[in-house]
């Protein structure tokens, strides 16, 4: 099986995801340095990803794995994935201190590694601890003990961000934020044990992350703001497509935020704020869409693609596309509607809206609060899109929208995991649709 995918919306047939473990007690500790939305309660948060895995083999019939599994799996049947997996664990494992203790501890570490499980390896890719070592006396293994994780990667189940997968095969990324900047590195010692095809991997200045691609069988959009920079998008037309025709899709400011103070969390993906539901639906916030920029490139020859015609929207774009575009409120894009994943053309698997509001609506208040300039006038248009949805009768997914457009969508409550900021689109590694 080879990772590769034309449309967004053709058949789902395998997945990738990560469960997160003792990385996102880290996160927790202070949600807002480790780029989560708000506070949540991690147990909750497990099984709400385990009813995701759930739902997706067994009611849709997808191959999915986690990573983790998948790969202690492989190290525990194959000496070589095995000897990799300790080396690269031991190489994020760092001690500083005391010469003699630290000896010590790396020989004990080192001679020692075949007893430990191979979870042990996996864990120190995921938590990049250092320990500090000092004698703390002539008492007999009197040490004072500093353990450290540098920059944990809480985000990692995250899984769409770590790459994309193009029509080429799987485009590595490099991550914006130094949060995430060890994820790359972990997920690219994945795919290469997994004998996947890497066809890039975004190099320093660019930065590029996986949110931010969306491909629709003749062409594909690609975003450019916060998280993918102008050399990451140049790296991706270089190296990492075939479509005849490429969208650059700026990533628009919001405009109830003052434009001295933007937020560009609040749309930082593509896909947090446009996605596509089927191979004439699309579905979006028209607020942003005719907001966001678009330049057009079109393919000129192998790795080679020219700037062809005068800028224009997404918005307009789409809709010159064949797209019908079915609208989201302010208040729904906030509770992730557009973070759904398309499963085949015209089924999703989207976020229960309804579920999510009291906890947007509680965060959003309090940043109103501590600062009204920026975010009073968003407060004040997601209330009141919350009275007009609760008039009209249906939050996304169960609008009359999505009826008349013949999509068939399945909620799913996830009102722990979004609190990372993201939803099922973010959550899952799509490497194969047909």
């Amino acid at each position: 099986m080879v990772a590769r995918i034309r449309a967004e919306f053709d058949r789902l047939r395998r997945v990738a995801i990560h469960r997160p473990g003792i990385e996102m007690f880290f996160g927790l500790l202070a949600p807002e340095a480790f780029l989560y939305e708000r506070v949540f309660n991690r147990y909750a948060a497990r099984m709400e990803h385990e009813r995701l895995e759930y739902t997706l083999k067994h009611e849709f019939g997808i191959d999915v794995f986690r990573i983790k599994e998948r790969l202690l799996e492989l190290a525990d049947r194959k000496p070589e994935v095995r000897k990799k997996l300790v080396s690269a664990g031991l190489n994020d494992l760092n001690f500083t201190g005391n010469e003699q203790v630290v000896a010590e501890a790396k020989k004990q570490v080192s001679e020692g590694s075949k007893l430990y499980d191979s979870g042990h390896f996996f864990n120190l890719l995921l938590l990049h601890p250092t320990l500090d070592l000092e004698k703390g006396g002539r008492a007999a293994r009197a040490i004072h003990l500093g353990v450290t994780e540098e920059d944990p990667v809480a985000n990692l189940y995250f899984m769409r961000d770590q790459q994309a997968v193009t029509d080429k095969g799987i485009y590595l990324s490099r991550m914006s934020k130094p949060q995430r900047a060890g994820e790359p590195a972990l997920t690219r010692f994945i795919w290469e044990t997994l004998g996947e095809k890497i066809v890039h991997e975004t190099e320093a200045p660019g930065t590029f992350e996986g949110g931010d691609f969306i491909p629709l069988k003749d062409f594909a959009l690609l975003g450019l703001g916060d998280r993918t920079n102008r050399d990451g998008a140049n790296q991706m037309l270089e190296f990492g497509l075939n479509f005849d025709e490429v969208a650059v899709v700026h990533q628009p400011s919001h405009p109830l935020i003052p434009d001295d103070e933007i937020d560009p969390m609040i749309d930082m993906h593509v896909d947090t704020y446009f996605n596509i539901a089927s191979s004439g639906v699309a579905v979006g916030s028209e607020l942003l869409l005719k907001r966001a920029k678009v330049e057009v490139y079109q393919r000129e020859g192998e790795n080679a693609y020219m700037k062809s015609e005068p800028e224009t929207t997404l918005h307009d774009y789409i809709k010159n596309k064949g797209f019908e575009i079915m609208n989201l409120t302010t208040l729904e894009q906030l509770c992730y509607a557009s973070n759904f994943l398309c499963i085949k053309d015209g089924q999703i698997l989207a976020i229960e809206v309804d579920r999510e509001i009291k906890n947007v609506l509680e965060n959003l208040t309090s940043k109103a609060k501590e600062d009204p300039h920026r975010y009073g006038k968003l407060l004040e248009q997601a209330r009141k899109d919350y009275q007009d949805l609760k008039d009209a009768g249906g939050f996304f997914p169960h609008k009359k929208e999505i009826y008349e457009h013949n999509i068939d969508a399945l909620g799913i409550v996830m009102t722990n995991l979004t609190g990372g900021y993201g939803g099922a689109h973010c959550m899952t590694a799509a490497l194969e649709r047909n």
